[in-house]
């Protein structure tokens, strides 16, 4: 782990739908195989597709810890909405914390309505990359509409977090949760997933 802080505090953000859930508890299972001590917090926003999600695991190599992250000690902010990452900073950030980002919206009803505006791209690009000690951006949607699958976005952007190296699990180590977490027809389209994404391409 490259991270010198115990417990290690991951944070997963973002909205209904988006699978965040099941990133945790591949991480979570991994990390617990190896012999961390893994607590994981959930806190949804709405009980409905669309609605923000967050996820905590608290990381350690000697003890378990709660799972509530204290406010402004995040250490890893993975988001699957860019709205969502720069909420969760506002939270939990820190000068130290590591950002990745899937850098595409997910509009609020509110906006798609024409009753709330989205904050311009660019910006929020800028406002997240200045509250992170590293920051990375993809558009994993993209990427996994080109496999034909918008599903395994989330699956991508575990690739992306394990590519930063910022939490200890390797590619190999994830490739084999997803081996044995997925039904035979559907582990090729989630190993292609997370290979892009931890390659960013």
């Amino acid at each position: 782990m490259t991270s010198q802080h115990d417990p290690m505090n991951l944070i997963i953000s973002g909205v209904g739908g988006q699978g965040n859930i099941l990133i945790s508890r591949l991480i979570g299972r991994v990390l617990a195989n190896k012999g961390y001590f893994v607590t994981i917090g959930e806190t949804f926003g709405a009980a409905q597709r669309g609605g923000g999600v967050f996820s905590s695991l608290r990381i350690s190599e000697v003890k378990y810890h709660g799972p509530l992250v204290p406010d402004g000690q995040g250490h890893v902010i993975l988001g699957l909405e860019p709205l969502e990452t720069l909420r969760t900073l506002q939270s939990y950030g820190n000068p130290d914390v590591v950002t990745v980002t899937n850098f595409q919206p997910v509009y609020p009803v509110g906006v798609l309505a024409k009753r709330l505006t989205y904050p311009d791209l660019e910006e929020l690009k800028g406002a997240i990359e200045g509250l992170s000690r590293s920051s990375r951006f993809l558009k994993a949607t993209d990427m996994a509409m080109e496999l034909g699958a918008p599903i395994v976005a989330n699956i991508i952007m575990l690739g992306a977090l394990l590519g930063t190296d910022e939490i200890p699990i390797n590619l190999e180590e994830a490739e084999e949760e997803v081996r044995s977490s997925f039904p035979s027809s559907k582990v090729e389209l989630n190993l292609t997933a997370l290979k892009r994404g931890f390659n960013g391409i």
